[in-house]
């Protein structure tokens, strides 16, 4: 390890010492050497033992700057690996981190633009509109028609803080992954490489420009979402810059209010939106965090949320759309013998799983479930006991899975915060079953060939010819066995008059050794002879 990489460890051991983070610790044979290591730092002590072991472990996450913050907000949403404590605390962590320089931001920004800023932009404000771990953001007025913009530009300094905390996560999940076999399952490897992944497509403003461009030109015309325009001439890899928006923060419930927000419509549209990104368009944002979602001033009788941040989107095949579709209204059928099986039809768990017994253990965590008026499950909860049932029987992480569990969690957690009363069931359960209809049946056939009939159209005058380049390669191919069979024949026959030379030339053989001491030994020369040259023949045949 380098000195920084040394010191880098010594601070991140002092900060969780400092928080008690040794607790969590296992009582583990390989633990020993680290408690006796810990036992030596006897003057890092734990400076909170009245709080909570959940919540000194945010604050430690804070504490430790960006790249933890954001470790932690992922492993909050595996809720299949921490108790509820813990991931509740986690959810916690925001993004509110103390801003840099303003002069800064804006030599960042004219290196990137190729410029200074008074070129494209008026009424630059070095004071950040807003300061987060990965980037700060900054309002201007475009000088072309005055339109009011922001500017969202990388933090400077924060990729060598990154490569380097990375490089100490590897070490870490390494060592626990060969000290504690139980780890293993958990896959602590996989998850620090899918949180980098995720960490470095954050780094690249071009790819969250993408996804925003892509977001709003599926709900273009709409009044359910808003996402606001991206100006892609001035945005690169460390600057985007986007329309400004005006709006309610969707947490802050007594501005609602007060703007008169009919509070269930809009609780009822963070759904559907939500159901809209998934299974019709593939593609969905993946943050929706109270600080990535606010609510338009106009018209608050007829609410439209508004998304920011589209760093992390989610995508789902056709085939985990239709499996995921078909287990909720299962689930909610109380079919667990079909959800048990499209688990297994849909590879998410070995083909050799018991399904009666899957079935069993499914029903066992659900049912407790229904003991709860309809309008109080949670539809978060519901794949989080289903994907913990079905990893006791093997279930390999599904990553895609995973991101539309949590943001499910945080839609469902802002739609029950806006109108408590809110039935997501009653909400979702006629798009999943008119989406459903679309898929199966006459609908999805005749969609089908609406689908393919442009395909089918371009190809329709080539058929004639395709047909006669079928035909003709036919008669080729079967010309071409028809020499290989010969082939055959000719290679077989061969190989039998090979087998009848070599068995010739074996008699001959045994026949010269019995005649050697026979009085006609003069004639064991004469069989020996003709014995190997039958040989011969036979290796000539043979090799031929």
């Amino acid at each position: 390890m380098t000195p920084s990489e040394i010191r880098r460890l010594y601070r991140i051991a002092k900060v969780q010492l400092e928080y008690g983070l040794d607790e969590l610790m296992p009582n583990h044979q390989l633990a020993k050497a680290p408690l006796f290591a810990r036992k030596c730092l006897f003057w890092l002590r734990n400076k909170h033992p009245d709080k909570p072991l959940g919540e000194r472990l945010r604050l430690a996450l804070q504490e430790l700057g960006p790249v933890w913050i954001k470790f932690g907000q992922m492993m909050s949403t595996r809720r299949d690996l921490f108790p509820p404590h813990i991931a509740d605390q986690l959810a916690l962590l925001q993004d509110q981190v103390s801003p840099f320089d303003g002069e800064l931001a804006r030599s960042q920004m004219e290196q990137a633009l190729g410029g200074s800023i008074e070129q494209w932009f008026d009424d630059f404000d070095v004071t950040p509109l807003a300061s987060a771990s990965i980037a700060q953001v900054h309002t201007a007025k475009l000088k072309s028609n005055g339109q009011e913009v922001v500017l969202k530009v990388i933090r400077p300094d924060i990729k060598p803080v990154i490569d380097a905390d990375l490089k100490l996560m590897y070490r870490l999940a390494r060592i626990v992954a060969k000290a504690l076999p139980q780890a293993r399952r958990l896959k602590p490897i996989e998850v620090v490489r899918e949180y980098e992944k995720t960490l470095i497509d954050e780094l690249d403003l071009r790819r969250e420009a993408a996804n925003a461009i892509q977001l709003r030109r599926n709900f273009e015309g709409s009044a359910e979402l808003y996402v606001p325009e991206v100006m892609p001439d001035f945005s690169s890899e460390n600057l985007m810059v986007s329309e400004r928006i005006y709006g309610i923060q969707v947490s802050d419930i007594p501005a609602l209010e007060a703007n008169g927000t009919n509070m269930k419509l809009l609780a009822e549209r963070g759904v559907t939106v939500f159901f809209t990104q998934v299974f019709r368009d593939s593609f969905f944002h993946a943050d929706m965090h109270p600080g990535n979602v606010f609510v338009s001033y106009e018209h608050p009788e007829n609410p439209k949320w508004i998304g920011l941040d589209c760093g992390i989107v989610g995508t789902l095949n056709a085939e985990d759309k239709r499996y995921l579709a078909e287990n909720f209204l299962a689930f909610f059928n109380r079919d667990y013998q079909r959800v048990a099986q499209l688990h297994v039809d849909s590879g998410w768990v070995p083909a050799d799983t018991n399904v009666d017994e899957f079935e069993f253990a499914i029903r066992m965590v659900c049912e407790p479930i229904f003991a709860k008026p309809l309008c109080e499950i949670s539809f978060g909860h519901v794949l989080l006991n289903l994907f913990n049932t079905a990893r006791r029987f093997n279930m390999e992480v599904q990553p895609q899975l995973v991101l539309l569990q949590k943001t499910l969690l945080y839609v469902e957690g802002l739609g029950r915060q806006l109108y408590p009363q809110l039935d997501l069931w009653e909400t979702a359960k006629p798009f999943l079953e008119k989406w459903m209809a679309n898929q199966i049946g006459p609908q999805a056939f005749l969609n089908g060939i609406k689908d393919r009939a442009p395909y089918w159209a371009e190809k329709l005058p080539e058929l004639p010819e395709l047909l006669y380049d079928s035909l003709k390669q036919g008669k080729a191919m079967n010309q071409r066995i028809d020499t290989l069979y010969q082939g055959y024949r000719e290679t077989k026959r061969q190989h039998g008059v090979g087998q009848l030379q070599f068995g010739a030339g074996a008699t001959l053989i045994v026949c010269a050794a019995v005649l050697l001491d026979s009085p006609y030994s003069q004639l064991s020369l004469v069989s020996a002879v003709a014995g190997i040259i039958f040989w011969l023949f036979s290796w000539r045949t043979y090799r031929g």
